[in-house]
């Protein structure tokens, strides 16, 4: 069923400020904030009907009451993202609020259409976010479930502070204490004096007055980047990883696997121009690379709310990818994850954007080139907490991020199936053409999820 066909009935729409008062104060970005564009991301979660379910009205209340409470600790969210005098971004905290939408929508949860988000999804469970850092919608369904929609800032926020702010509204639903409190001290990721960049960043990074013009439009709707949600058994996931790692010596992470698959993949559905490159981002989380003192924590930046990202990424040419087996596709991803995943990595990479500040810099790999047939990013969303997002009615029967991020790269977030078989739930921002291709070279894996993947009946 084409659940885009229904329309939205929007019940009301109010803004939720934080529970308690604040001084208004400015925020600042750190060094990597400052990397990301102005670009929003989604997450959104599905629930069924059951017997510890209120009416509608009183779930909508204890989620507005538990986000006014959780808004204290994760403040930024209520605020607002504005230029300083360097033409800058930064988070005015001024307890402006969260927009706060509750809906309806005549649909059923086996009749959504998640195989499809671009049409059952965007603008229409997540919402679209006119203001602020935060945007948050509550739809009800037609069966009695309810979909909780949230639009992050991502210069605000990366994937990380996402799912603390999820988890401790959760939390506070259930009356109980937030386990792991936010930190904003920027001080943790300052440049060191004096700065110490290391010229291999400038393959990684480019300043935005450096890229040329965007390409002027193509009509083949083939070769837009379009969105769809699949879903991975476990025993796919391992063996793809078992061909990864079938005599490297050393077992390849399952991302490090999956990616290798996909890059390859990407590069066997390409008939022609071989010749051509296809480029794959890898999404690097900082926090346990960088390992700040004080306090007395051990690893303070686990509680660090911001982007503590890096993406480097690969290339080779489609004949290349397409002659050379998965285990040395794997080893060239894990070489570049290694590359990444250091301290001396993100120190020099928080140096190289001091040393290039207030002027604007973008990843590489989300600037396509003229001799690239294709590029992608992969981020792993293993830490997804979708099982423990329980605001007191049962945990979600499905969750995914959303992140149509534009621009001609593609975007892929693996993340957990909240059915908890180990399965992934595969979001994948791709050209039509790939995708379509994806589907039938490798049917096997890539699954286009529909309601018999969703533990209706449990």
């Amino acid at each position: 069923m084409d659940s885009g066909a229904f329309p939205l009935r929007v019940k009301r729409h109010e803004v939720v400020a934080a529970a308690l008062p604040m001084q208004e104060h400015w925020l600042p970005m750190s060094n990597l904030d400052l990397l990301l564009p102005p670009l929003d991301f989604g997450i959104f979660l599905c629930y069924k009907r059951n017997q510890f379910m209120s009416s509608p009205d009183n779930m909508v209340n204890v989620m507005k009451k538990a986000l006014a409470k959780t808004l204290v600790s994760f403040y930024p969210f209520a605020g607002e993202v504005v230029q300083n005098h360097h033409g800058e971004p930064e988070i005015l905290c001024n307890n402006r609020g969260v927009d706060f939408v509750h809906a309806w929508l005549d649909v059923g949860l086996m009749d959504l259409d998640l195989h499809h988000p671009d049409v059952s999804v965007h603008g229409r469970l997540v919402p679209t976010k006119m203001h602020g850092v935060l945007a948050v919608q509550v739809t009800e369904l037609k069966c009695g479930g309810l979909v909780i929609g949230c639009t992050f800032d991502h210069r605000a926020a990366d994937a990380h502070s996402a799912n603390m702010f999820l988890s401790a509204w959760a939390e506070v639903a259930q009356s109980k204490q937030i386990t792991l409190l936010p930190t904003f001290r920027r001080s943790l990721l300052n440049p060191r004096r004096p700065p110490q960049p290391d010229k291999l960043l400038d393959k990684f990074y480019v300043p935005q007055s450096s890229l040329p013009p965007p390409p002027t439009g193509d009509e083949n709707p083939l070769h837009h980047l379009t969105t769809r949600i699949y879903y991975v058994k476990s025993e796919e996931i391992d063996r793809i990883q078992s061909q990864a790692s079938c005599s490297s010596g050393s077992k390849r992470s399952k991302i490090e696997s999956f990616s290798a698959f996909l890059w390859k993949s990407i590069a066997d559905t390409s008939s022609t121009q071989r010749s051509r490159t296809v480029k794959l981002g890898i999404v690097i989380d900082g926090r346990s690379r960088l390992i700040p003192g004080g306090e007395g924590e051990s690893r303070p930046l686990e509680r660090y709310f911001g982007n503590v990202l890096s993406i480097p990424y690969v290339r080779a040419t489609v004949s290349d990818l397409q002659a050379a087996c998965l285990e040395s596709v794997a080893g060239s991803v894990h070489g570049c994850v290694a590359e990444a995943a250091t301290e001396e990595h993100f120190l020099a990479l928080i140096d190289w954007v001091e040393l290039r500040r207030p002027k604007p810099a973008v990843v590489k790999v989300y600037c396509k080139d003229e001799n690239d047939d294709a590029a992608v990013v992969v981020s792993s969303g293993q830490r997804f907490p979708v099982s423990d997002l329980d605001f007191g009615w049962g945990g979600p029967v499905f969750g995914s991020y959303h992140f149509p991020w534009g621009g001609e790269t593609g975007y892929v977030m693996p993340m957990p199936s909240a059915d908890g078989s180990g399965a992934w739930i595969v979001y994948m921002h791709l050209m039509g053409r790939h995708l379509d291709q994806l589907e039938a070279r490798a049917p096997h894996v890539f699954l286009p999820f529909d309601y018999t993947f969703l533990s209706l009946d449990a």
